[in-house]
């Protein structure tokens, strides 16, 4: 199934070719304050394919905090993120916001309870995020 997504204005876009098809899109809500205050949503599918476009980089910008191990990719013109990525040992993986979807049946969307990671220690975050997150991911030029 190929599911694309983008933020508010378009600058920010992306595909996710979620292998196998799913019955249900898993999603979970982080605590963490950032996305408490921006109500991020999100989902991986460690077998899929992300391709992320970034359509006009002057306009977007990523944002860190806390343990600085994932980069949030904000839209400067709308505000909203679609994507966080995960450098670890050099490979890059993702999640997606579903609330950044298009066109994807919300009947396939199975909202967890809100996952809190506060208590994770930096070794044990990265190794959940190499087993859970997107592991094949790639920016395209516009």
């Amino acid at each position: 199934m190929l599911i694309q997504g983008k933020c508010h204005c378009g600058n920010i876009s992306f595909a996710l070719e979620w292998r196998p098809a799913p019955a249900v899109i898993p999603a979970r809500a982080c605590t963490c304050t950032f996305c408490q205050k921006h109500g991020g949503v999100w989902t991986s599918n460690p077998a899929g394919v992300l391709r992320v476009r970034v359509h006009e980089a002057h306009a977007a910008s990523t944002y860190s905090f806390g343990t600085r191990t994932a980069d949030f990719h904000v839209c400067a013109r709308c505000g909203v993120v679609p994507v966080v990525t995960s450098r670890i040992d050099g490979h890059l993986y993702a999640v997606v916001s579903i609330n950044a979807f298009e066109n994807v049946d919300p009947a396939l969307i199975e909202r967890a309870t809100a996952a809190t990671f506060d208590a994770e220690s930096e070794e044990r975050r990265l190794a959940r995020r190499k087993r859970n997150w997107i592991g094949s991911v790639s920016f395209e030029a516009p």
